[in-house]
């Protein structure tokens, strides 16, 4: 028996030397001079960061006390439930400790778990499966985690908002006590020290004081190199001019790749809570770049990044100066009568909200087709961002960003931050802070972070008439320009695109959002993976596939999706094979000198460059 214990567990003499080699009186000497650097600026970030959990906790905005109470009350007064639910947890231990003494007693090897979590990012170093004592850590705590989220699923007598407030809650506490988070119980981070001589966790420190920028008032976690981009340099490069802007955008049109194009030109209409560019990111992945190979005449919107003095800035100046002013400048561009439309998140919501408008007037013709990505149209489960809207928290908000004039680009950030805590924030937390190791170049964290400020009065008007009260989707609930905004009267052939994995425009959500059109000729694909990796595929990289089948009323989300056919390859030329028919014939390709507007300068353009608007003054067209 003795000769056996301990086998399949991997040898640890690498580890024990490097030990040895360990200089604790180097290390401290290093680590204390980075503390005395260093520990001015922790004590302002720790002070404002108590301060300003003091005063949320105080309220409690998210009524996270109000369920957890509702939740507690509910199991004790079930207590055969209660009881059920303790030996059912202490079984699930009790069969990690059998199973590790059979490993420890070399009856058994260790091996991956196939049931759960086996590809979890959070425990890919080797040392997680192959030592014993870090194996018991991650399952124990991988096994309470699957048992703290089962309980609230089952948990009777709460409100679905208030189960999904309480899911919402668990996940974060979860998120937040996972082992690799912390030094002693993560094996990577503990190997690095060994490897390192403790040279990570100073640098580390480094990378953390960095981040709390001056005095501690701007912490922002950094999660690439940003030096390693420059918009209109490696980002933004299709080649294109600026043919027209005002005070809410300028208007590119990109440069012809045929020698002929369709007739009717293509506008993208982004979302302003990031900038464009996800649509024309490196050449190899830009649905820009795509489109103009295709044969189309291209705009996108640039929208500018607001500051104070766009505090009354409304939804309707986005409409009329945005959406409805593209579009007339294009027609006078291209000298055409109609332009193909295409709305992506927040744009796709401006776009259906635009077709109303137009078809309250009679005009709904100037658009030829619509396509919508990713947009929510009906939010009634709007996914966990509407956690953050309930009455409490608007208030709160609404002071801050009336004081402010805008909506700062780091708050909406953080929020978003915050709705893939495991991925956007404490996986860099480990990184950089643990590991000492600078972030990795990735243009799509480039992007991510480089957002943008929303208006006081546009946010407060979305935030409440659409999140919170969801008028859009009723019929003549919501008024834009003086017209009653009807869903129902858009007869624009449409093309809905939505994305499986999609956690801030929940598919199922934006489903139910396209039957509002219930006149319209409406096609709806569900592409693989999220919010932008879903979008943003294209077909030579041939990654994800989508679903696609017919689009019937009665059918519930669940429903189309079992009836719907499976598609290897990007949506990208199913999309513009629906489009086809929309296009036109074809005539001799347009260059932006060519148009009768005067080109003002090259794309990218200079309101997408602006980082800290408050900084810049934002020229207006003539």
């Amino acid at each position: 028996m003795r000769k056996n214990a301990g086998k399949g567990m991997k040898s640890d003499k690498t580890s024990k030397e490097k030990a040895l080699n360990f200089d604790p009186v180097a290390f401290s000497k290093n680590y204390l001079e980075v503390l005395e650097q260093g520990m001015p600026l922790l004590q302002n970030a720790w002070t404002k960061t108590l301060n300003d959990f003091v005063t949320l906790n105080s309220a409690d905005p998210f009524k996270f006390n109000e369920a957890l109470s509702e939740f507690w009350l509910n199991l004790f007064n079930d207590p055969e439930r209660f009881a059920k639910a303790q030996i059912d947890y202490l079984d699930r231990m009790n069969n990690i400790w059998q199973k590790n003494y059979q490993i420890f007693l070399g009856n058994e090897t260790a091996t991956e778990e196939k049931e759960t979590r086996s590809k979890d990012k959070r425990f890919k170093d080797p040392s997680w499966q192959e030592n014993i004592a870090f194996n018991i850590i991650k399952q124990t705590y991988l096994v309470s985690c699957d048992w703290i989220m089962d309980l609230v699923e089952k948990t009777k007598g709460l409100t679905a908002e208030e189960k999904r407030r309480l899911e919402f809650a668990a996940r974060q506490y979860t998120d937040a006590l996972s082992p690799s988070n912390y030094f002693m119980t993560n094996p990577e981070i503990l190997n690095a020290t060994l490897e390192t001589n403790g040279q990570n966790l100073i640098d580390g420190l480094k990378n953390l004081i960095n981040d709390l920028g001056n005095e501690g008032e701007n912490f922002r976690i950094s999660k690439t190199d940003y030096s390693a981009f420059k918009v209109g340099e490696n980002l933004a490069t299709t080649p294109g001019k600026v043919v027209y802007q005002n005070r809410m955008m300028q208007l590119i049109q990109y440069s012809p790749s045929t020698k002929q194009s369709f007739e009717t030109p293509l506008l993208f209409v982004p979302p302003w809570i990031n900038k464009y560019y996800i649509l024309d990111m490196k050449p190899e992945n830009s649905l820009i770049k795509w489109a103009v190979d295709q044969g189309h005449t291209v705009f996108i919107i640039s929208w500018v990044n607001p500051d104070k003095s766009y505090a009354g800035t409304d939804f309707e100046d986005y409409m009329k100066d945005g959406v409805l002013e593209a579009c007339k400048q294009i027609r006078t561009q291209t000298d055409t009568k109609q332009v193909n439309a295409v709305g992506y998140c927040i744009g796709g919501t401006l776009l259906a909200t635009t077709l109303s408008y137009l078809a309250a007037k009679g005009e709904e013709s100037f658009i030829k087709s619509a396509t919508f990505f990713t947009t929510l149209i009906d939010f009634e489960n709007a996914g966990d961002l509407s956690l953050f809207l309930n009455e409490g928290q608007l208030k709160i908000l609404e002071n801050k960003i009336d004081d402010m004039g805008y909506l700062d680009s780091a708050s909406l950030q953080n929020t978003f931050n915050i709705l893939r805590s495991g991925d956007l924030i404490w996986s860099f937390i480990v990184n950089n802070y643990m590991l000492g190791k600078d972030p990795f170049p990735f243009d799509l964290l480039y992007w991510n972070d480089d957002s943008t400020n929303m208006p006081a009065a546009m946010h407060k008007f979305y935030l409440r008439n659409m999140y919170r009260d969801n008028l859009l989707c009723k019929k003549n609930a919501l008024e834009i320009g003086d017209e009653n905004i009807d869903l129902s009267k858009i007869k624009t052939p449409c093309y809905f695109l939505s994305c499986k994995d999609d956690h801030i425009a929940p598919w199922a959500s934006t489903y139910n959002g396209q039957k509002c059109l219930e006149n319209a000729d409406i096609k709806f694909t569900l592409s693989a993976s999220g919010h932008v990796a879903g979008v943003i595929n294209p077909p030579l990289k041939n990654k994800y596939g989508f679903w696609h089948g017919e689009t019937l009323g009665e059918l519930t989300a669940e429903e189309w999706l079992n009836k719907a056919d499976y598609q290897n390859g990007s949506w990208w030329s199913d999309w513009q094979e629906w489009l086809s028919p929309y296009t036109g014939k074809k005539v001799s390709a347009r260059n932006p000198e060519d148009g009768s507007l005067k080109i003002i300068e090259p794309a990218p353009g200079s309101y997408v460059q602006n980082r800290q608007a408050k900084k810049n003054k934002v020229k207006t067209a003539e």
